[in-house]
């Protein structure tokens, strides 16, 4: 009325200048940072430094961290292809395949969510051999038998590399060839003043960095070279997955998809997903958004669509995050500056009490940057994981055998699918703990579904089969005698053996 013009709301123009002075106080304490680092190693952690800088100014700006649901498509029927579908190689052809392949494990994980120190890829899962054993027993067995050099790249992050470079000296004698890089060093964010954790360089407080999940594997595997000298050796592929899957194994038939022209073209990403089943809710899936096809994960989900997006019915697949991907295709993607994976913002509390973030991205939100992407629906055998000593339970039982590094259900179980195991974290979550509560591995082969609660031991010889429900309430413990075999039966209240 008075001659006013409206202006921007205040609190809109204090965010704008907020988020303008968080991303030059970042640059400015990254700087400092950058003077305690040795000249040596300089030039590489300003790589880094550029890298989380990117990541950093995407997450102030809101990018991509939520989807609008009324985009989203069903993927089309062409773009995941059943596993039965794919043809199968010729035996003369094998040979000339696997020469184009390099095998690439994410191995940057602790084992400290199960009680053990060092990286996660050292726990024995089944008659005393690692995931890391596992693997390196896979790939040897596949270069012995078609005569061929596939090699194992290994994806450290600062957390695992000094501990698996002693280990990986007891494979010198083996048919393979081991490389491997280290991932990113990012600093923590304090939630607060939004500044960098760490004060200097110097590894004395590991909690001040992280390493920024698997999603940097494009950039730091073209940063260390690697990419580069594979693909002057002739390879074409790369087949990444976790080191804790131990359903990922290399597939012919996967493999002569990628190395085979379909329509003119040969595929440049491939994601294996499998069916979803009420224990997979959360996991992310393919859709249809914008035009193409891509990863959809949970921390992409509105709110209000969250139970939506967790429907068995709606969603029915999910990455198993076993990717297949053309080499020269990364490499064109991170030279051109052509990645633009979605943010995945983790809150912390460090042992100080202080709040921080951390800003990672998936590997798999990389699809919808590549051209010519499909998804392939694979038996659930290919995902395997090994996150909790349920896992472990279920792998180290006769519902497998092992041959040459490989799990294989058990041809004695009825039917296929993997039982669900609950056991209670309060006197199961760790490894050695674990362990002394099974005189022996019980029988599986007969079992749909064990939950155990408390204070519970299992005898030798044990059989459980159907649905098994043990609870030791506090205060009481159960003892399963040995030889015991429990048929849908649930077990509760306090059942205590006594040695005479």
């Amino acid at each position: 009325m008075f001659g006013h013009r409206r202006t921007p709301s205040d609190s809109t123009e204090f965010k704008v200048l907020t988020k303008r002075d968080a991303q030059v106080q970042l640059a400015q304490e990254l700087e400092k940072l950058l003077l305690t680092v040795p000249s040596i190693q300089r030039e590489r952690i300003e790589v880094e430094f550029r890298g989380f800088q990117k990541l950093f100014l995407k997450y102030l700006q809101g990018v991509g961290s939520s989807v609008d649901w009324d985009k989203l498509e069903k993927p089309p029927d062409d773009s995941v292809k059943e596993y039965d579908s794919l043809p199968k190689p010729a035996e003369e052809k094998i040979k000339s395949l696997l020469d184009k392949l390099v095998v690439v494990k994410l191995n940057g994980g602790l084992g400290t969510s199960m009680g053990c120190t060092g990286p996660k890829s050292v726990i024995p899962v089944r008659s005393d051999l690692t995931f890391l054993d596992l693997t390196v027993q896979q790939i040897e067995h596949l270069n012995k038998t078609y005569h061929v050099d596939v090699p194992l790249v290994l994806m450290n992050s600062f957390n695992t590399d000094e501990d698996t470079q002693k280990i990986l000296k007891k494979y010198r004698g083996f048919k393979i060839k081991i490389y491997t890089f280290m991932q990113s060093r990012y600093p923590r964010v304090n939630r607060e003043s939004m500044l960098p954790v760490p004060t200097s360089i110097g590894n004395g407080d590991s909690e001040a960095w992280y390493p920024p999940g698997h999603g940097d594997f494009y950039e730091s595997f073209q940063n260390s070279g690697l990419l580069q000298e594979f693909l002057q050796q002739g390879k074409e592929v790369c087949f990444v997955s976790n080191i804790d899957n131990l359903g990922a194994t290399v597939d012919l038939n996967i493999l002569n998809t990628m190395i085979t022209d379909i329509n003119g073209l040969k595929p440049e990403f491939v994601m294996e997903v499998t069916d979803k089943t009420i224990a997979d809710v959360k996991g992310g899936t393919l859709t249809q958004y914008e035009g193409k096809l891509r990863l959809l994960e949970i921390a992409q989900v509105p709110k209000e669509n969250v139970d939506e997006f967790k429907s068995v019915k709606k969603f029915k697949i999910f990455n198993t995050n076993n990717l297949w991907i053309r080499l020269q295709s990364i490499q064109n993607l991170v030279e051109e500056g052509g990645l633009d994976m979605e943010i995945i913002v983790n809150d912390k509390h460090l042992d100080s009490g202080v709040s921080v973030i951390q800003l990672e991205t998936a590997a798999g939100a990389a699809m919808k940057d590549f051209t010519n992407v499909m998804g392939i629906n694979v038996p659930r055998q290919r995902f395997l994981p090994v996150k909790k000593t349920s896992d472990l339970l279920a792998v180290m039982s006769n519902l497998y055998l092992m041959k040459n590094g490989t799990l294989m259900m058990s041809p004695r179980r009825a039917f296929p699918t993997v039982p669900l195991v609950k056991l209670g974290d309060n006197h199961f979550a760790k490894v050695r703990e674990f362990l002394r509560r099974f005189a022996s591995i019980p029988d599986m082969l007969e079992l749909d579904h064990l939950t155990v609660s408390g204070d519970v031991t299992f005898g030798k010889g044990v059989s459980l089969k159907g649905t098994v429900i043990i609870i030791a309430n506090h205060g009481d413990r159960i003892d399963i005698p040995p030889g015991a075999v429990l048929e849908n039966k649930i077990v509760s209240g306090n059942l205590r053996i006594l040695d005479h």
